[in-house]
């Protein structure tokens, strides 16, 4: 008896724990349903209701002197919700919009296939229809329930040019929206440049409206007549540094060249002109166009979407002996009085860095009005081996002589405002200790870098830095491209003053040097009339083909106004190609035009052509 009493016992348990297991099963099925699922919610709330999202318009974009360079158009995108699609005349319907049966078919596929796709809400169709094919379905839409339009804009550019410094809009990323939950598929994002790095100035926020349909799902108008709408913000216009005219000049010079230039107010590191060549046309990537225009510019091998200002690495060339006249008097290596001697270049045992003819022996100035690398592989032979003794090690001397060329803005990032900076590249002791171990060089194994040669690499924003260093006789501000920011202030970083690790009473010599070089040295291409204009040719060796052009120069030496660098690659000597463009580009900006007796000079730029015809040259 009791062990049926012990059975019946059991099965009452069995049934009241699968009651139990039931109930809880039901009760959670409740719980996803009415609290954490939204399916069944949205599709009665897009019964009654239409949340249309109102995008604000981004930011405009002005110029130094108040030309509008970037604004916005009008463009429409053609939204549905799916389960409020019936009857659709599917040919009527594409013929309005402009696209095949078989294309609408793709396009309702491509969206399903979307993450986070719902048919119970609003999903991009068709996006950045132009006003002409707004204008036709506006006429028409009545004959497609659960089709609308969402009112967007499109970037247009009053110039062609600067699209590396502006850069480019398009649509975000699955990543970029699971980062930040703010953007919605379908919304666009700054992707480089100016676009990219100020995207949440100019990007404003986003505002809604609510509409009321009726039984039919007919929209019947505001809901609570409008009291629960909300305004979308504009992005706050920016005033760039840029020189547009200057700009567009740069542009116009470099055409059919390979490099960049580079020019900066040295007293505040406003960016005047930031031109990458071969470029395009920033309009190229706007809109529908861009899906077409982007494979091809990213295929180019000539890289027209390369940012060669930032990410560009040269080797300096003879630009170079002007911070090393500079270090080594600082360091009390040589004086401006010191001379060495050139016999067609440097020699020590078996090596021999050749150089071309001119007087010898020299002083410092003398050395850099005529370039000559024999003086400056002697300063730094001085300084590693000679002189070892005061630093203790060539270790020690060398990573002296590194911090001094830190300190003027190279091997690091320069922190400008534009993504995708390159840092260059100055060496230390620690990579020579690798490749030949603690005790196998001295500054005769590594005499290259007294040139700006073998390891040491700039990109060309760092010479136009190092330049506005020059020319502030040792201090540089952060090179920005940004002025203004309407209704807001500019990032301090961007105003910070850096003092270069050199004294300021070692200028003035080589300042002198650089202004000999114009009067009467390499850099004569430079001379312009009634300016004081400082230079310093460069040839850059090429590993590939020939070298690359290399000019520096700021103007007039007094109160100067705009620092440059130029790189043209495959050009030869600095002086051929890259200083008249520098001549020119300080010419325009300092006096509003070219004088007549100069327009030879602007013509041969404007029409040469440098690109190699053989790839491997680059």
């Amino acid at each position: 008896m009791a062990i049926g009493n012990d059975i019946h016992i059991g099965r009452k348990n069995v049934i009241i724990t699968l009651m139990v297991i039931v109930f809880v099963v039901y009760i959670l099925r409740l719980l996803q349903l009415q609290i954490f699922d939204e399916t069944y919610k949205n599709s009665a709330d897009n019964n009654a209701f239409l949340h249309k999202t109102r995008y604000p318009a981004r930011g405009l974009i002005y110029d130094r002197n108040g030309k509008l360079l970037v604004y916005n158009k009008p463009a429409y995108d053609v939204m549905v919700i799916i389960n409020e699609v019936h009857d659709l005349d599917t040919i009527d319907f594409c013929r309005t919009v402009n696209i095949t049966k078989d294309q609408f078919c793709s396009l309702i596929e491509k969206m399903k296939r979307q993450p986070g796709y719902t048919p119970y809400t609003p999903q991009q169709l068709i996006a950045q229809l132009s006003i002409e094919e707004y204008a036709v379905l506006q006429e028409k839409l009545f004959r497609f329930p659960g089709f609308y339009i969402q009112d967007r804009t499109l970037r247009e550019y009053t110039y062609p040019c600067a699209a590396h410094a502006l850069g480019y809009v398009s649509e975000v990323t699955e990543q970029e929206i699971e980062e930040n939950p703010y953007y919605k598929r379908g919304d666009y994002i700054g992707r480089s440049g100016i676009e990219k790095q100020y995207e949440s100035v100019l990007c404003g926020i986003k505002g809604y409206e609510i509409l009321l349909r009726d039984s039919r799902g007919r929209l019947k108008g505001k809901y609570q007549d409008g009291k629960l709408d909300r305004a979308s913000v504009s992005g706050k216009n920016i005033q760039l540094s840029l020189d547009i005219e200057l700009q567009q000049y740069g542009e116009k010079l470099m055409q059919n060249k390979i490099g960049s230039v580079v020019a900066i107010e040295p007293s505040t590191g406003e960016v005047l002109a930031f031109v990458a060549s071969p470029a395009y046309n920033p309009s190229d990537l706007v809109g529908r166009d861009r899906s077409r225009n982007f494979p091809l510019l990213n295929k180019n091998p000539l890289k027209p979407l390369l940012d060669r200002p930032l990410q560009a690495r040269y080797p300096p060339g003879s630009t170079f002996k002007v911070l090393n006249s500079l270090i080594f008097q600082h360091e009390g290596i040589i004086t401006p009085a010191t001379r060495y001697g050139c016999a067609h270049g440097f020699s020590y045992g078996g090596l021999h860095v050749g150089c071309h003819g001119h007087p010898s022996p020299l002083d410092m100035r003398h050395s850099l009005q005529t370039s000559c690398n024999g003086y400056y592989c002697h300063g730094l032979h001085d300084m590693l081996d000679t002189h070892r003794r005061k630093y203790g090690s060539v270790q020690e001397a060398l990573n002296t002589w590194k911090n001094h060329v830190v300190s003027f803005g190279f091997g690091y990032k320069t922190g400008i405002d534009l993504p995708h900076e390159n840092r260059g590249y100055i060496p230390n002791a620690s990579v020579y200790d690798k490749v030949y171990g603690t005790k196998g060089w001295s500054g005769v194994t590594i005499i290259s870098i007294a040139i700006g040669q073998g390891e040491v690499l700039a990109t060309p924003i760092q010479e136009a830095n190092y330049v506005s260093a020059i020319a502030n006789h040792g201090w540089w501000i952060t090179p920005h491209v940004v002025k203004k920011i309407y209704g807001d202030t500019i990032p301090s970083s961007l105003l910070e003053k850096h003092v270069t690790s050199v004294d300021p009473k070692f200028f003035d010599a080589s300042i002198d040097g650089m202004e000999m070089a114009v009067q009467g040295g390499t850099a004569r291409v430079a001379q312009l009339p009634g300016v004081r204009v400082c230079a310093k040719t460069g040839t850059a060796q090429n590993p590939h083909g020939k070298d690359h052009s290399v000019f520096i120069a700021f103007a007039p030496r007094e109160n100067p106004k705009i620092a440059i660098a130029v790189f043209v690659e495959n050009a030869g000597f600095g002086a051929t190609w890259a200083g008249p463009i520098a001549s020119l580009m300080m010419e325009k900006y300092l006096t509003g035009g070219i004088a007549d007796n100069r327009k030879y000079l602007e013509e041969r730029m404007v029409n040469a052509n440098l690109i190699p015809t053989n790839p491997k040259e680059r």
